[in-house]
């Protein structure tokens, strides 16, 4: 943590994968992931349900404050509980370039969308700031609440991952979206009130976050309206003409397509 360097070159390196990638699997045949994807999203799960679960406790512990909490940068023992958790998240957003890594080896290609390397790339780059100068005080808030959701995304995306007997189980990718909608409205308002009230955080990194939360917000919604409220082209040709793709998901009509790629049914006509 002491350079940005190490964060910056780890996140150029991945976008040249982003761009090179599917050009060196262009004339390649796709790879078959199905064990290790399973492997690699239940164990985003217990990283995830680890980080959560640090995070609630030692701030319990420590009597933190959901309203307003600075920065304690003393040996206490919970706090520094809390800052090796938050380190843990920083460390698990680079993890989550894997995401990518595998739509490229099995030419998922059309699922890395912009939303997909926005949120990949930005995630592990901004945070190494956070874990830097504030790893405590009102930076948990966020990160409990996300790594929450990624239990539930990441055994979302596991399910899937285990084959088309598991998919009819797994209804519920649109309350999926909702909840991380719902998150970044939380985090918007938490982080305003927290400004309002002047709380004793860098108000620059307040700011941040609110614009920050302000484009996935954007982002997300015009990805839950264009996949489950914009009415769907028919299917042309075989092909569906209208499937949405976004932060790794295409929800197209007619057909369920789920996160690492496992189609559960086929469009009428194909």
């Amino acid at each position: 943590m002491q350079s940005p360097f190490p964060t910056m070159a780890i996140s150029v390196v991945y976008l040249l994968i982003v761009w090179l990638g599917p050009k060196w699997m262009k004339t390649r045949e796709p790879f078959q992931l199905r064990s290790l994807l399973v492997t690699y999203n239940f164990g985003m799960v217990i990283l995830n349900f680890y980080i959560f679960k640090e995070l609630f406790l030692a701030s319990r512990a420590r009597g933190y404050s959901y309203i307003c909490q600075s920065v304690d940068y003393s040996d206490n023992e919970y706090e520094v509980r809390i800052a090796g958790a938050l380190w843990w998240y920083f460390i698990s957003k680079g993890i989550e370039y894997l995401d990518t890594v595998f739509f490229i080896l099995r030419k998922k290609f059309n699922q890395i969308s912009f939303l997909h390397v926005y949120h990949h790339y930005t995630m592990f780059t901004l945070w190494w700031i956070g874990i830097k100068w504030v790893a405590g005080g009102q930076a948990f808030f966020g990160a409990q609440i996300n790594s929450f959701i990624h239990v539930v995304m990441y055994m979302y995306y596991g399910l899937a991952a285990c084959g088309p007997k598991f998919h009819k189980y797994l209804w519920w990718k649109r309350y999926l979206t909702i909840m991380q909608l719902m998150q970044f409205h939380i985090t918007l308002g938490h982080t305003a009130m927290s400004i309002y009230i002047d709380c004793p955080f860098p108000k620059w990194m307040h700011w941040g976050v609110i614009f920050y939360a302000i484009t996935f917000i954007v982002l997300f919604g015009n990805f839950y309206y264009r996949t489950y409220k914009m009415p769907k082209e028919p299917v042309k040709n075989g092909k569906i003409t209208n499937g949405i793709v976004a932060n790794g998901t295409s929800k197209p009509e007619n057909s369920l397509v789920v996160e690492n790629g496992k189609k559960q049914k086929k469009a009428k006509g194909e």
